[in-house]
């Protein structure tokens, strides 16, 4: 039997680099369907539109529903995002340039509506109405992963600023006078960049367990998040003061958008945060807290994601039921 009317229908989809995940997500937000797909990206734009066409029908047929009952569909697209036309304006990971993915994918999809935010928006917005930021009205995401991305919910809303780019918080620069790099915040507090110190520094003939953990010192560059991980939690020395480091970097560069917004609360996530876990976000909380102004912005709370990697599929679901009322 086809859902009514009030069931409002959505999907959600999480659309990155490497992997695409789809959700048919019901009006109590709970996904009664789902699928998670390579993106293929190295196959050209309309391979991964019919990948993600694809997936939103085998979601809905794990749900029991047809694409025609979806009320909207919602996704959030790496890079540089014009949301309010639904383009992709520059997405460096899919290769992506000036694609109307919301016109395209609504066509294919027979007229239902489509939404496009950034990917980091998405999963912070989701996480603050349905995770971790219990609904709070002011809040700054951070997401870490092979890079790092930000998102701001500001008044109860999502957050774009003039341009729609707000929350490029990876592109902030700690260190104008470094070599070109070695600058901004991601390039020292990513998961690529970290691993990336740690090889140079192992090559220098500093011992490690990661070399075991990583299959060899050659891997070390292109290692996990999960491998930082387990090395951070078995206490190796050489990845414990790399990662700290990192994460006191982190801090600091939390605790300027905390000053210029007053931000009571930040949430961290993406898959080195979750690799690390409650360690490295208490170390990132005490540098925000100490470098934070004036003193009643010391105050602010650091947390960890909930919904880890729900929140940017039921982030995006959100925005598509809010767009059509």
């Amino acid at each position: 039997m086809p859902p009514s009317s009030a069931a409002r229908l959505v999907v959600g989809i999480d659309l990155g680099g490497t992997n695409m995940q789809i959700g048919v997500v019901d009006a109590a937000n709970k996904i009664t369907g789902r699928t998670k797909k390579k993106t293929k990206a190295d196959e050209g734009q309309n391979a991964v539109i019919d990948r993600l066409v694809s997936g939103i029908e085998e979601a809905c047929e794990e749900a029991h529903v047809k694409v025609s009952d979806l009320d909207a569909v919602g996704i959030g697209a790496p890079g540089g995002i014009d949301h309010k036309r639904g383009i992709v304006m520059e997405a460096p990971n899919l290769r992506w340039n000036d694609v109307p993915l919301a016109k395209i994918l609504s066509d294919r999809l027979k007229g239902r509506p489509v939404v496009v935010d950034n990917d980091v928006n998405v999963a912070v917005y989701g996480e603050n109405k349905l995770g971790a930021g219990n609904g709070a009205e002011d809040v700054l995401g951070v997401w870490v992963g092979t890079g790092v991305g930000g998102g701001l919910v500001l008044n109860g809303r999502l957050y774009q600023g003039g341009f729609g780019t707000a929350g490029e918080i990876g592109h902030t620069v700690l260190f104008p006078g470094a070599a070109l790099g070695n600058r901004k915040l991601e390039e020292n507090c990513s998961r690529k960049f970290i691993a990336l110190r740690l090889a140079r520094l192992i090559r220098a003939n500093n011992p490690s367990m990661l070399t075991e953990i990583a299959g060899g010192d050659d891997k070390i560059e292109s290692v996990g998040a999960g491998a930082l991980g387990e090395a951070y939690r078995k206490g190796d020395e050489l990845v414990r003061t790399v990662v700290d480091e990192s994460a006191d970097l982190m801090g600091i560069a939390i605790a300027h958008s905390v000053t210029v917004l007053a931000l009571p609360l930040v949430i961290l996530g993406g898959g080195l945060t979750e690799a690390l876990g409650d360690p490295y976000v208490k170390r990132v909380q005490a540098s925000a807290r100490a470098n934070a102004f004036p003193r009643r912005c010391k105050d602010v709370k650091v947390v960890a994601t909930k919904l880890e990697d729900d929140a940017g599929l039921l982030g995006a679901a959100l925005l598509a039921r809010e767009a059509v009322g």
